[in-house]
């Protein structure tokens, strides 16, 4: 729901950095896939949330642009992209299992 409010909201988080927006999108995604691989590890459902999450930058795109006051950028559906697949990557097994720390320490 965060990452639909931002992508909508009049005013967008600013990034001081150049190409700051880009940025946002790859985190915002990367996050979002890193997360939701935590919750299934068999290779075919985080496919399907790969999808899922492109399809909905996209979506979120083309909406900026019914909007009147943000912008479409293909761009930022390549920056959602790239955040998801490396959110996919640095998953387990590969990445730290943050789901499987927090059971055990509970």
């Amino acid at each position: 729901m965060l990452v639909i409010w931002l992508s909508l909201t009049r005013q967008p988080i600013e990034i001081p950095v150049e190409h700051g927006d880009k940025l946002g999108h790859f985190v915002a995604y990367g996050t979002l896939m890193f997360w939701f691989a935590q919750l299934d590890a068999r290779h075919r459902i985080r496919l399907y949330y790969a999808i899922g999450f492109c399809a909905l930058g996209v979506a979120l795109e083309f909406a900026q642009r019914l909007t009147g006051y943000r912008s479409f950028e293909v761009a930022d559906m390549g920056a959602n992209a790239v955040g998801v697949l490396l959110g996919w990557i640095s998953a387990p097994p590969r990445g730290p299992d943050v789901l499987g720390f927090v059971e055990r320490a509970l």
